[in-house]
């Protein structure tokens, strides 16, 4: 791997590693790249639209390959049982590459290839997983010489689609890595958050689905008093316990009086596996994005699989579908690239 980004602890202060710039820009030739980007848990509770943490897994992964013939163009997509458009403008990845490519004036001819490793409509930020694998492909096979502020205002174009508004609780953390804070989406002023150590995160997704828009229109646009002073104290008590690396302020944080009590009837069963989470010493537990998937905040990985499969359970006997789950340290890597040995094998 070859490609790697931070973000600044300084609003929009965001900037490549140097050794690794370098040897992006040696690589100016290459035929073929993949790049995968990571999961993400937005909201986390209480910080709707502006917090979201990097999941060590699963992800997107998108391949860019040179071609000959001038212009951008997706020619194949796999793990979306066919439901993806092929058309750059209907299409996550296509809208945020062609924004990048656009910026940068460029002309190549480049093929995308896209590979959906997250489950579609799962509340784990896919279409921004898409967007941000697509931007890293394609900056990557021209040398990666874009700068991560400009990579995220091309992938925020991506996630408007799926959105219908721009936002980059997601994006920001599948690009960056992390834990980190979208002040704003436009202009992105984003803020990495610190994680205390052994912070771990389970994940349950019910094989069911929630339409981000869809699930946006529940909420409608107005906030009472009082819940909005409720939620905007639990958010400060959440930045300061990952500041202070104080558990038991965590915990009491995850608290979200202003979504969740509106989307929580789109998850059947929701309430008990929330329940079983905390009865299994989750230090809190809700709706990863929109949902369907939920998450718990966990302390150490072990306790992360317990409470995972307890979640799992009850999510399977009240849904009676299948559930996948996940254990993560809370704040992974974002987006990486590799080159791709033979671009006329990669699929």
């Amino acid at each position: 791997m070859y490609s790697g980004y931070r973000g600044g602890v300084k609003g929009r202060s965001l900037a490549f590693e140097p050794d690794k710039l370098s040897m992006m820009r040696d690589q100016s030739h290459l035929e073929a790249v993949e790049a995968f980007a990571p999961a993400t848990v937005a909201n986390v509770a209480c910080g709707f639209d502006v917090l979201g943490f990097a999941l060590a897994e699963p992800g997107d992964r998108v391949v860019a390959r040179r071609r000959q013939r001038p212009g951008l163009e997706i020619v194949a997509i796999t793990g979306d049982e066919r439901r993806l458009s092929l058309e750059l403008s209907r299409n996550t990845a296509g809208v945020a590459a062609g924004a990048l490519v656009a910026a940068l004036g460029v002309r190549d001819g480049i093929d995308l290839m896209l590979h959906k490793g997250l489950p579609l409509s799962s509340g784990l930020g896919g279409s921004a997983a898409s967007a941000v694998a697509a931007v890293v492909a394609v900056d990557a096979l021209l040398g990666g010489r874009t700068s991560p502020d400009v990579l995220l205002r091309c992938a925020i174009e991506g996630e408007r689609l799926a959105s219908g508004s721009a936002h980059a609780d997601n994006v920001a953390p599948a690009l960056l890595g992390g834990f980190v804070l979208a002040r704003t989406a436009e202009p992105p002023d984003i803020v990495r958050l610190p994680v205390p150590a052994g912070l771990a995160c389970a994940v349950v997704h019910p094989r069911l689905e929630v339409e981000t828009a869809a699930a946006r229109r529940l909420l409608g646009d107005m906030v009472p008093l009082r819940s909005a002073i409720q939620q905007w104290a639990n958010l400060g008590a959440l930045v300061a316990g990952l500041h202070q690396g104080d558990l038991s302020l965590i915990g009491r944080a995850l608290q979200d009086v202003v979504a969740e009590p509106k989307r929580a009837v789109l998850v059947p069963g929701f309430g008990a596996a929330k329940q079983a989470a905390l009865a299994a010493g989750a230090l809190g537990c809700s709706l990863s994005g929109s949902g369907p998937s939920l998450f718990a905040l966990c302390d150490g990985t072990a306790r992360a699989l317990t409470i995972a499969r307890a979640m799992q359970a009850v999510l399977q006997q009240e849904t009676g579908v299948e559930v996948d789950t996940w254990v993560s340290p809370v704040g992974a890597a974002g987006a990486r690239a590799h080159q791709v040995p033979n671009p006329s094998c990669a699929t």
